[in-house]
């Protein structure tokens, strides 16, 4: 290191002190755990305890970091051959969900939720049919035994969007299945139905999310207590009215309630906690406000709070305007994410984080957000951005794909620089505290001397890379100063 950046490190603690923190509630820090991937869409830890995390890949594999933050070579699954062909442009199919049966570690089940191709039995003008399936993990624990698929439900897709695809078992045992509306737009077109969309239709499986029982049944049976066991409407539904509800996760403290962000049209972005049996408004709301499927981008300004059947529409508690929306807005698809039960970043405690893809098709400009429990039920929760550690204006400049925890229920990113699933610049970031490049949750002596000794060094995954441009800089060193102290005991 050159004596400029000697003196200058030395002017700048004599002027902050050594004790100083500009420490912000809304700034966090991102240390890469894993890069090389396509496009990283969910992320969940082994339940094994095995302090392994398992990545989903949207171009068709199961990754699996290492306890020791490696990148296994070798896929734990690869469902590319099962798949329909991605386009290279921009896509929404893809492998899109997994989700560990509680017992795994005892019988080595899991499930999985893909784009196939279009099945003989679908309409010949459909676009694909999305399979959820059951594999069964090998005798390795490394590896997935790919002979073992077992299709438990296939959904045909009139379009190649809005296929939502998280999937996550509930603190009662039943698997719990997102999925979209079938594509488009407005939920309108072929395969919609022209009346009421297949958001609002009880007899689709689109635009619902879904409940099974994996323990019995042929293939799987269905809870006795699901909203429409019994009368008209498919069994499978546990609540209905989403346009693409892409990620969806339990909270695993609390109540365990279920948080669902439910993409928007092109004015509002919405997340819902989803209740059974619940109505969440597509395509007569997006969002909080009235929407017309025929005039999407000129709402009505009063329409009815009830459903089809009388039933009342359940309102977000998140929603924040499009960035297509006239005016502007904040980003065009939301992130669902989880909230917040770790303990590094006790300042984000109990709140849910959650993220938005980005603020335009062709431009890498995702966003990552907090909000706490409102007061009163009824009320919107506030969100507030978190502002990212080193970067320039605090922005990510990638595209959010999704967001994970691992059993200690510390958070990580995923992220791209593409907007399709191509290429191979996905990666996966653990959130921390800003400024704390060695992940042990406090910015100190430790993460400058860290930076300073790597001064200078060029190249992917350097620790002191604070703001992972390949290159330890002086943006690099003022991330840390500016932020010294946060996270840290008094």
């Amino acid at each position: 290191m050159s004596k400029f950046h000697v003196l200058l490190v030395s002017g700048l603690f004599a002027v902050l002190g050594t004790g100083v923190t500009s420490f912000s509630q809304d700034t966090v820090g991102l240390k890469q755990v894993a890069g090389g991937i396509t496009a990283p869409v969910a992320l969940m830890p082994s339940p094994d305890n095995s302090g392994r995390l398992f990545v989903v890949d949207q171009a068709g594999f199961i990754w699996v970091i290492t306890p020791s933050g490696n990148l296994k070579v070798e896929p734990f699954l690869d469902v590319r051959s099962r798949m329909v062909g991605l386009r290279p442009g921009f896509d929404e199919r893809g492998l899109l969900g997994l989700a560990f049966h509680p017992d795994y570690a005892q019988n080595g089940r899991f499930f999985v939720y893909y784009s196939a191709p279009r099945r003989p039995e679908a309409p010949t003008n459909f676009d694909h049919t999305s399979h959820i399936s059951e594999f069964q993990v090998s005798d390795d624990p490394e590896l997935a035994d790919p002979t073992s698929e077992r299709i438990l439900l296939q959904i045909d897709e009139p379009q190649f969007n809005h296929n939502a695809g998280a999937l996550a078992f509930g603190p009662d045992g039943y698997l719990y299945i997102a999925v979209g509306d079938g594509g488009r737009a407005n939920d309108t077109g072929i395969g919609h139905n022209p009346f009421i969309g297949n958001g609002q239709d009880i007899e689709a499986l689109l635009g619902k999310i879904l409940r099974i029982d994996v323990n019995q049944g042929d293939p799987y049976g269905v809870p006795a207590d699901n909203p429409f066991v019994g009368r008209d409407g498919r069994d499978e539904i546990y609540a209905y009215g989403f346009r693409n509800p892409f990620r969806m996760q339990f909270d695993s403290g609390g109540s365990h309630e279920l948080f669902v962000g439910d993409v928007g049209q092109g004015l509002w972005e919405e997340v819902d906690i989803v209740t059974r049996g619940g109505n969440y408004g597509w395509n007569l709301r997006e969002g909080t406000h009235c929407f017309d499927p025929n005039n999407p981008a000129n709402p009505p300004d009063v329409c009815s709070d009830l459903g089809h059947m009388g039933e009342p529409l359940i309102m977000p508690i998140i929603e924040y305007r499009n960035a297509n929306a006239v005016g502007g807005g904040i980003g065009i698809a939301v992130i669902g994410g989880t909230i917040y039960r770790g303990s590094r970043l006790p300042q984000l405690s109990g709140e849910y984080v959650f993220g938005d893809w980005s603020t335009a098709f062709n431009t890498a400009n995702g966003s990552l957000f907090a909000a706490p429990r409102a007061d009163k039920e009824d009320e919107l929760w506030q969100m507030r951005a978190l502002a990212i550690a080193g970067y320039p204006n605090g922005r990510l400049q990638r595209f959010v794909l999704g967001i994970g925890h691992d059993l200690n229920q510390e958070l990580y990113l995923l992220t791209s620089n593409n907007s399709a699933p191509n290429g191979t610049t996905g990666r996966v970031f653990k959130i921390t505290q800003p400024g704390d490049v060695n992940d042990d949750g406090c910015t100190d002596d430790s993460d400058l001397l860290v930076v300073l000794f790597s001064f200078g060094q060029s190249g992917s995954g350097l620790m002191g890379d604070l703001n992972h441009d390949n290159l330890v800089d002086d943006s690099d060193l003022m991330g840390v100063l500016l932020n010294y102290g946060s996270g840290c005991s008094e």
